[in-house]
């Protein structure tokens, strides 16, 4: 079987709307880093996520770049952040000098522990150095449990940056993942749900902070016939060309969350009954995305560690990805700070031990699916076949 087609884990999915969008910025020559897509987008996405406003950028990470500079983060602050996360969320902490504080997971949501955070948040103050912010990542497209995090930060006065980067589409009580903070921010890279080949959107309803982000994203150039700056400035504007492909993509998200969750009932299905597999579980407060189908393996249970089957299923040509690595264990950062859910207890070490993500892009066929689901059933019968030896 391992010369058939690659099965990808999240690959883009294109439709129609996009191709019009973007021949529309070929015929009019707006194909500058600004124009007519660009704004549109904007208030597009802004009008589906119920915020005042939205600044389209090259990137997610250069959201939260800009949204820690808008929260006055500097050298030497800390800024407190999940760690189970891609590096993405932390990268933009170091750019300004400051520290990260790494919180750790529940298993209710598999993202930011309020318990962890509460701990770390005591801590802080007696210490006499509370963060300058919080950043909440929602985790493989579901929101973290906001409410009780909010309250926290609300207490000792930090604001909140939502790191939505997975979870486009997903909702908690009712309210879009990425607006319940001060700030959040969208990805729109090429494996996530909605894609612009590259890209992310900063979003908030302090229009006020989305104008200065605006202004520092587009080289800090000062209103003057020449070119005047008085601030340090970045090139991170999402383009014309680029901004057209979201918005076909944007008119599709529903259909491509419902698409991405029907993949994952379906794994869910056919493997959930087996003893030692557990999926990410739906929090009861919202809706997740199911970006991408994630579950843990108990190897004592199934005879089968995460590492045997990603090389199983490699052997098949499909791709499949551990679960994050918790930023605390990286080399780059296991100097920092790290709170664990529980004193002696690390929630999200446990995760990336057991946890494996599989292929869940909304274009994935039945057929597709069924590979997947028997190259995994195949090897879990054969180790188990071993272990009764």
């Amino acid at each position: 079987m391992a010369n058939e087609g690659r099965i990808y884990l999240s690959p883009p999915h294109i439709g129609e709307a996009e191709l019009r969008y973007v021949q529309e910025a070929f015929t009019t020559n707006w194909v500058a880093p600004l124009g007519p897509n660009v704004d549109e987008f904007e208030r597009e996405l802004a009008e589906k996520t119920a915020v005042r406003g939205a600044v389209a950028l090259s990137s997610g990470t250069a959201g939260l770049h800009l949204s820690l500079k808008l929260a006055g983060v500097g050298k030497g602050d800390t800024v407190f952040v999940s760690t189970l996360t891609f590096v993405a969320s932390v990268n933009p902490i170091l750019y300004e000098g400051a520290e990260p504080v790494f919180i750790d997971s529940d298993f209710d949501s598999w993202n930011m522990s309020p318990k962890a955070l509460e701990r770390a948040l005591v801590a802080a103050r007696k210490e006499g150095r509370l963060p300058k912010a919080v950043i909440v990542v929602n985790l493989y497209g579901q929101s973290a449990d906001m409410d009780p995090i909010i309250d926290l930060c609300e207490r000792f006065g930090i604001p909140i940056i939502e790191d939505a980067a997975e979870s486009l589409g997903a909702t908690y009580k009712g309210k879009a993942s990425g607006t319940l903070g001060t700030f959040g921010i969208y990805s729109f890279n090429g494996n996530k749900i909605i894609t612009t080949s590259g890209g992310g959107m900063l979003v908030s309803d302090n229009v006020e902070a989305l104008s200065k982000a605006r202004y520092w994203a587009t080289q800090s150039r000062d209103p003057a016939l020449h070119y005047e700056h008085s601030e340090v400035g970045y090139n991170y504007r999402l383009s014309n060309v680029l901004a057209g492909v979201g918005r076909g993509q944007l008119q599709l998200l529903e259909d491509r969350v419902a698409a991405r969750r029907a993949v994952f009932d379906r794994y869910e299905r056919t493997l959930g009954s087996i003893e030692g597999i557990s999926f990410m579980p739906e929090a009861s407060y919202g809706r997740s995305t199911r970006w991408l189908t994630a579950l843990t393996i108990n190897p004592l249970m199934t005879g089968l560690n995460t590492t045997e089957l990603l090389r199983a299923l490699g052997d098949e040509n499909i791709e499949a990805r551990p679960v994050w690595k918790p930023m605390h264990l990286q080399p780059l950062l296991r100097k920092y700070d790290y709170f664990p859910h529980m004193p002696q207890y690390s929630v999200s070490d446990q995760l990336f031990t057991q946890g494996i993500c599989l292929p869940s892009g909304s274009a994935m066929s039945v057929q597709d699916q069924d590979r997947v689901l028997d190259c995994i059933s195949h090897h879990i019968r054969l180790s188990a076949k071993h272990a009764a030896v």
